[in-house]
């Protein structure tokens, strides 16, 4: 089963806590501290993988995690950290997030795009010791994991794309050519997903997709075609196949016209690479030739072909492999991008209903502590706020004396005192 696009639910791995620990001597309640950090969780990452031909294994499982951090421990021993979750997916596939924004176009083998970030671990008593907290007795918890929905979609990388009607010849075309073999039947539609060849004509090897049936209104997902089309984004040269036969009811010159301004109508760059025109079933008889002939009249450039007995294809094929070399001279090559995503704020703040929330990892971190009614951990959150602007934020947001503040889980009475540090949890 070949499946080409998937929408996918992600997430990165847990932050492990910090502990809180003592070094033990007898005859002392309490030594030095050392409390071991927690590990990072892991984070979500996408790797374009050429052993990967299909999203089908998304379909079926499309929740994912990453691990999670390991706590730590007394004896400085830290946190194991989480393994980042690596998700191979075939070359060629675009990663967008579920607002639709494209994040990376992973067109070559090994390109690989970040999507999540584990969480980060949390410290230990024995880092957050210094001169005004000689000995703490509480330490970090780990952050959560970030989670979102993302979309994987696959387009082809062909050199050359086959285009026509249902029951043109196309799939006939392609294993006359290549060792490809897809399904083939007397009825439209035959074909319903996108097949692979590689074609070599005098030591030139190119490679040959063949599209599934296109027909009028393709561009808007009429008859599938909007799914179908995307394959042939990345191809660079496009070998549009026509069909004389008597059960095709639109004539041949009506197909070109329509399947020209389908691919327009798709894509504008798309319309513009090089392109090769064939007439398959030739051998069908005079209405074929006569239908040809009229092609050429017309002051189109029209290959006659028979995919059933080879008639004119070795000559068909060495005319693509000049349009794939002409696209080659004169189209980019496509290499693919990873969006570079700015980081987020370090915090928001914004009045909701009767009291002020702040957002944010920066906020997060700083009351990210185990206990914060002992006041050597409610001190140390509250310097942690002042210095990261937070206190200063809400101020000028218009927070009063006595304000109800919200911090995640956490609520504090905002403090205005007016001197950096003196916010009130």
């Amino acid at each position: 089963m070949f499946v080409d696009q998937v929408k996918v639910h992600l997430r990165s791995g847990d932050g492990g806590a910090g502990v809180s620990s003592f070094h033990r001597v007898r005859g002392r309640p309490r030594g030095k501290p050392e409390g071991g950090a927690g590990g990072r969780g892991g984070g979500v990452v996408v790797v374009a993988d050429e052993s990967v031909s299909s999203l089908l294994d998304y379909k079926r499982r499309p929740h994912r995690s990453a691990d999670s951090g390991a706590h730590g421990k007394g004896d400085l021993r830290h946190g194991r950290q989480g393994e980042d979750l690596i998700l191979g997916v075939p070359v060629g596939t675009v990663v967008s997030d579920s607002r639709g924004v494209t994040l990376a176009d992973l067109a070559r083998p090994g390109q690989r795009t970040s999507l999540l970030a584990g969480g980060r671990g949390g410290k230990g008593n024995a880092a957050l010791s210094g001169p005004r907290h000689v000995a703490p007795d509480f330490s970090e918890q780990g952050e959560w994991g970030e989670e979102g929905e993302f979309v994987f979609e696959l387009k082809l990388l062909a050199d050359a794309a086959l285009i026509g009607y249902p029951n043109a010849g196309k799939s006939t075309l392609i294993s006359s050519v290549s060792a490809a073999r897809p399904k083939i039947a007397d009825y439209p539609f035959t074909t319903l997903e996108p097949n692979l060849g590689i074609v070599e004509v005098d030591g030139r090897q190119f490679t040959l997709a063949d599209i599934p049936g296109l027909i009028e209104g393709a561009a808007g997902g009429k008859g599938l075609g909007h799914a179908f089309l995307r394959h042939a984004e990345r191809a660079r040269a496009l070998v549009i196949l026509l069909d004389p036969s008597p059960l095709q009811e639109v004539p041949c010159e009506r197909q070109l016209q329509v399947l020209r301004s389908e691919l327009l109508e798709h894509s504008e760059a798309l319309a513009e690479r090089p392109e090769v025109v064939a007439m398959n079933k030739v051998d069908l008889g005079e209405g074929a030739r006569s239908a040809l002939e009229s092609l050429h009249t017309a002051g189109e450039v029209v290959h006659g072909v028979s995919a059933a007995t080879g008639e004119g294809v070795e000559r068909l094929m060495h005319s693509v492999a000049d349009a794939v070399d002409e696209a080659v001279r004169t189209l980019p090559a496509g290499d693919g991008y990873v969006l570079h995503r700015p980081a987020p704020p370090g915090f928001e703040v914004r009045r909701s209903g009767d009291h002020w929330e702040v957002t944010g990892r920066l906020a997060e971190r700083a009351v990210s502590l185990d206990d914060l009614t002992k006041p050597e951990a409610a001190d140390l959150a509250a310097r942690r706020l002042a210095r990261g602007g937070v206190e200063a934020a809400l101020r000028s947001a218009g927070a009063r004396q006595g304000d109800e503040v919200r911090i995640g889980e956490i609520v504090f009475e905002f403090l205005d005192e007016g001197e950096p540090g003196e916010a009130g949890l």
